[in-house]
């Protein structure tokens, strides 16, 4: 175990805190398209990705779960009128133990991906968004009052999932993000990209999708898609090497998977609640197993 790193991930919580979760997550997809951009180019990935995106700094486990955690403090002790709330900048609530919450989170965080990296779970799945899963679940019962599946108060029987046109819709949206990611990931491939470019790819897939979340911050309808795009990514690059160009196809299945496993869990875990429990997460660590699962059956 790296214990600096340890160290740094309380300031990684604390900055996910006072940022807020949101906004600290879309700095970590900044950070992790320049950082894969300049590796697909050559250079090394450790610092702006390794270290800064998804490390102690800014990655989503440590910063985006700490912002997550410490608004649902935020709402236990009325600061905050939601404690599902991951786009308020917390530290304009002048509670320094709001940032402190989010600190400890960061450090919890840091030991959850640690202890599930060292399992044999660890190398099937996407140990940050399994861990970014778990701290909301383990916020929700520290600082919530909800339950794990938040508390329906509605006459009719509850939606588990989106039906009708809201299905389509998230069939559409998975359809589309799907085919951009993968058939550019097969274009690059025939066009003779570099094996760095290539397994750079889904990283900057990842981060665009991070980005855009700005336009969520800002009001505007602008959905998350990192569950869509990154498993979409990781799987169109293993099926284009397995089977060529026409293993893209792979990609926008996934890309489709990922799409609706978010509706999934965000109508189970982050509907009628009182604090944030991540869809998106949910969905990445779940395709990622998937994923590992077929790389097995065919022996990759």
């Amino acid at each position: 175990m790296d214990f600096l790193a340890l160290i740094a991930a309380f300031g990684g919580g604390v900055i996910g805190a006072y940022m807020g979760a949101l906004p600290a997550f879309i700095m970590a997809g900044f950070l992790a398209i320049a950082g894969s951009v300049a590796a697909a180019a050559g250079a090394p990935a450790d610092i702006a990705v390794g270290y800064i995106a998804f490390g102690s700094f800014l990655g989503p486990h440590i910063a985006f779960g700490g912002g997550v955690a410490a608004a649902a403090y935020a709402g236990k002790i009325n600061k905050l009128e939601s404690g599902s709330n991951i786009l308020a900048s917390l530290n304009g609530l002048g509670t320094p133990s709001v940032l402190l919450v989010g600190g400890v989170f960061g450090v919890l965080a840091f030991l959850i991906q640690y202890v599930i990296g060292i399992t044999p779970l660890g190398p099937m799945t996407d140990t940050v968004a399994l861990t970014v899963a778990l701290s909301g679940i383990v916020a929700r019962f520290c600082f919530g009052k909800t339950g794990l599946t938040g508390k329906y108060t509605g006459s009719e029987p509850r939606k588990w999932f989106t039906g009708g046109t809201g299905f389509v819709q998230n069939v559409v949206l998975g359809l589309g993000v799907g085919i951009a990611v993968s058939f550019v990931a097969a274009s690059m491939k025939q066009a003779g990209a570099s094996d760095a470019a290539i397994n750079n790819f889904p990283v900057i897939c990842f981060g665009f999708s991070a980005v855009t979340l700005i336009f969520t911050q800002t009001g505007f309808a602008t959905p998350a898609t990192h569950h869509i795009s990154l498993p979409a990514a990781n799987a169109a690059v293993f099926g284009i090497a397995a089977f060529g160009p026409g293993g893209a196809v792979l990609g926008v299945v996934f890309a489709i998977l990922g799409s609706l496993l978010g509706d999934w869990a965000g109508c189970t875990f982050n509907s009628h609640c009182d604090s944030h429990i991540d869809p998106p997460a949910f969905a990445i660590f779940i395709s990622a197993i998937l994923l590992s699962i077929i790389k097995m059956a065919m022996g990759a």
